[in-house]
């Protein structure tokens, strides 16, 4: 009997031995098998998180960021116990005891999920790391055995602190948020060392459903949440009871609740020029490392001056929209039931789309037409007991540009532009001598938009850049990427190679009537006075900006080098050789001409535009720097005090220094006595070009002072005529503004004069020599080179012969109008009040 039931426990321990042998050769093999093909594991070790790009200014104040998720690594040692303690205590209490997975953890998930309650994964933070790096999120059986194979492998390779820090800084949290550091700055404006408990344990409520614990519209469900992590931190150990109660009674409060300001708000509004970086770093890096690899990229701009640009850029578009009296409605409406209520409509005002980014201007809402004035309601300004109106009176500049593109009567009355729930831009007016406010005034975004932009001549640097308006209104850059006809801001290349080429600015070149036969049709160029000069000195030909002197010096000079120094001066990449081009009909950018005009004023130089200074990587290594000058005794103990170090530069020279010079000189002239008198007159020594296109389709002004070059284009989008408006009396206004303030930081003197030369005075009407002692209005001290000396009595015509009977230029001399003249070929022609520029765009005016 004993021995039969040792044969039965035999048996059975037998069938227990082979099932559990069996059992475990099964596992074995499933895990063996799933074991092949897993990713490596070992590639977390070197793990870089897809994190924010920075940009800050040159005195270090963050002023913009780029990110495709908002991520800000720490490193391990550098997270809060706190925080660390909180996400254990939510997601993995056994996270310092286990091997990678939690026995207890399965086990008690299973038990839960045969007693019929909710199956859940009992994922360790390993787990989740493997599976988030790794695998992908489907919900089976293979996913959880790779999941377990990996994690376990990744308890061997790094410390529980290493993998800890891969959770907390891959993790999404909500609002665009990865990672806790982001999640902190984002509900409560804080880094992770400021967090108090019931803080951390909020941001550790949410890996399960981000969505789901929303700080605002679940807040009773994450509240609930947050006071389970803190009551399991307090049975971990990790709180005391005192801390806990403390704790668990606090409120929840958010960024998303108004209880902090929002970290965005300390920023400013991103703008034109943080936009262009983005732009041309993502070129040069590529966009994926530019939006994923954390870059510090300290910028050019200097914060105080880029204000002033935008300001004196929308003065001149806004005077120029005002003047043409016509309300163009923004659009954008709110819903009737809303207005009746101050608290929906000033949400429903918020949620629109409108800009915001304009100086002293607010959004507002028309909340009730009456016979004459107005009311509406202000964003960010409380209702008075009156409430606030736009009077008749603000309103009779205007008529109202209806859907069909009519124009209604001239306004009267308030109701005459506004209707109720419009969207509107109002800003104060106030009293000039106290500053006392007077009404509200309507304002609207014009429709006629352009660019500016300034820079340092001799590094480069982009201190100032604005690309219209308002980047809130429209994000494209007209000082970048819009490609405009400089007109006769082109002048000046067209002069340089003369002046290379032998010419001076005493060189007499004949101004009179042109014809051109291009493409089966005549082409016939003309002064924006509609009248011809005769013989002419170079230097009045550019002061006065006349076309058909340029035509002249281009055909005489050739167009092969004209397109030359274009495309060494970087205003083309490749310059097409028609002579219509000599006066600017080519389109190119604003950024191009700037950069170029530098050139002049720095002696020559090649100087290139940037609008960064330094790039480093998410390590702090620094991977581009605009300054590649070397210093080459900076680390010399032995340098005297007060001594300057040696800095060598090897820029290339791309004009002649002595040819900067005379070119400068002659844009002096332009701004004391030519185009551009009367609208620029700076307290230093200033040279610069108008430019204005043919029917006055875009206007141009590009000037430098010995320190700083700053250039304005303005137009439509869609080229149409601006009637009575000009490159100086348009563009000359944006540039004094904004100089007036960029000497204050950056000064200004006179340009420097080159070695090798000689000043000769003479008589700027005719080109005659005067003697050492001359003075009067029409004398001026030309720079000759040594052994140079001016040509008299020698004219240059381009080959288009004149009649001989035209006079010598004269001091105020006059024209009638129409007039006969005799071309090359012997053709008599007479030049009419306005001409006929055939199939072809002249180009520059003046």
């Amino acid at each position: 009997m004993i021995r039969f039931i040792l044969g039965i426990f035999g048996a059975v321990f037998t069938g227990i031995t082979l099932a559990v042998f069996m059992a475990a050769l099964v596992i074995g093999g499933v895990f063996w098998m799933y074991s092949r093909d897993l990713p490596s594991h070992e590639q977390l070790a070197t793990y870089t998180p897809a994190t924010i790009s920075r940009v800050y200014s040159g005195e270090g104040q963050l002023m913009d960021e780029f990110a495709r998720e908002r991520r800000l690594f720490t490193p391990a040692d550098e997270i809060p116990a706190l925080v660390k303690h909180a996400f254990i205590s939510a997601e993995d209490k056994n996270f310092y005891t286990h091997a990678g997975f939690d026995p207890r953890g399965i086990a008690a998930a299973a038990v839960e999920a045969a007693r019929g309650g909710k199956l859940r994964g009992a994922s360790t933070i390993p787990q989740q790391v493997v599976k988030n790096f790794l695998l992908s999120s489907e919900r089976s059986a293979e996913r959880k055995i790779k999941e377990l194979i990996l994690s376990v492998r990744l308890e061997s390779t790094l410390s529980k602190d290493e993998i800890l820090a891969l959770y907390l800084n891959e993790i999404f949290l909500g609002q665009n948020s990865y990672g806790v550091t982001a999640a902190a700055q984002t509900y409560f404006n804080k880094t992770l060392d400021e967090l108090e408990p019931h803080e951390a344990a909020t941001l550790a409520s949410m890996p399960q459903a981000p969505s789901n614990f929303h700080p605002v519209r679940a807040k009773e469900r994450l509240m609930a949440r947050r006071n389970y992590v803190l009551r399991e931190m307090f049975q971990n150990g990790y709180l005391d009871k005192a801390t806990y109660d403390a704790e668990a009674a606090k409120p929840l409060r958010s960024v998303q609740n108004g209880d902090f300001p929002a970290f965005r708000e300390a920023l400013p509004p991103r703008d034109y020029f943080t936009d262009e970086i983005r732009r041309q770093l993502s070129r040069d890096f590529g966009e994926e490392e530019f939006f994923t690899g954390g870059m510090t990229v300290r910028a050019t701009v200097d914060p105080d001056l880029q204000q002033v640009a935008a300001k004196s850029l929308r003065i001149a578009l806004e005077d120029y929209d005002r003047s043409r009296g016509v309300w163009r409605p923004s659009g954008v409406t709110l819903p009737a039931e809303v207005l009746g209520d101050e608290a929906s409509w000033r949400a429903a005002l918020a949620d629109t789309r409108f800009p915001r980014d304009i100086e002293g201007w607010s959004p507002a809402v028309v909340l009730e037409v009456g016979s004459s004035d107005a009311r509406i309601g202000i964003e960010g300004v409380d209702e008075d007991e009156d409430g606030h109106w736009i009077p008749a009176k603000d309103v009779t500049w205007a008529r109202r540009r209806n859907e069909d593109g009519s124009l209604g009567p001239r306004a009267q009355v308030a109701g005459d532009l506004l209707k109720v729930g419009e969207v509107v831009h109002v800003r104060q007016m106030t009293s000039d001598d106290d500053g006392s406010f007077i009404r509200w005034t309507l304002r609207q975004v014009p429709e006629v938009q352009g660019g500016f932009m300034a820079m340092d001549v001799n590094t480069g640097r982009v201190i100032a850049m604005q690309g219209g308006f308002s980047y809130q209104h429209s994000v494209f850059n007209r000082a970048t990427q819009a490609t405009r006809q400089p007109g006769s801001s082109f002048k000046p290349f067209v002069y340089a190679a003369a002046l290379d080429s032998g010419f001076s600015p005493a060189t007499i070149v004949i101004d009179a009537p042109i014809e051109v036969v291009a493409g089966g049709q005549i082409w016939r160029p003309k002064n924006y006075s509609n009248r011809f000069y005769g013989p002419t000195p170079l230097r009045t030909g550019i002061e006065q900006s006349r076309n058909l002197m340029t035509v002249r010096l281009a055909q005489e000079i050739g167009m092969d080098t004209v397109a030359g120094y274009a495309e060494r001066f970087g205003v083309y990449d490749r310059m097409n050789q028609f002579l219509a081009n000599s006066l600017g009909a080519e389109e190119t950018t604003l950024f191009r001409m700037v950069a170029a005009y530098a050139m002049f004023a720095n002696g020559g130089e090649r100087v290139e535009p940037t609008l960064v200074d330094r790039v480093q990587d998410r390590w702090g290594k620094t991977i581009y720097r605009h300054d590649d000058r070397q210093c080459t005794d900076c680390s010399d103990p032995t340098l005297a005090s007060g001594q300057a170090p040696a800095i060598v530069s090897d820029r290339e020279r791309v004009m002649n220094a002595i040819t900067a010079y005379q070119l400068t000189s002659m844009l002096r002239g332009v701004v004391e006595r030519g185009t551009a008198r009367g609208t620029v007159n700076l307290p230093v020594p200033t040279a610069g070009k108008t430019g204005t296109t043919n029917d006055e389709r875009d206007v141009w002004f590009v000037g430098f002072t010995s320190n700083i070059v700053a250039g304005c284009y303005i137009g439509y989008d869609r080229p149409r005529t601006m009637p009575g408006t000009s490159g100086g009396g348009m563009c000359g206004p944006v540039f004094q503004r904004f100089m007036l303030e960029a000497i204050k930081e950056y000064g200004g003197g006179e340009f420097k004069v080159p070695p090798g030369g000689h000043f000769i005075k003479i008589d700027r009407f005719t080109g005659a020599r005067l003697p050492p002692d001359a003075s009067g209005d029409h004398v001026v001290a030309e720079y000759f080179r040594d052994g140079e000396e001016p040509l008299f009595g020698v004219m240059f015509d381009g080959g288009f012969a004149m009649g001989a009977n035209l006079p010598m230029f004269n001091r105020g001399e006059t024209d009638d109008g129409a007039t006969k003249v005799q071309t090359s070929t012997g053709k008599t022609v007479v030049v009419p009040g306005k001409a006929d520029f055939g199939s072809l765009s002249s180009g520059g005016l003046y």
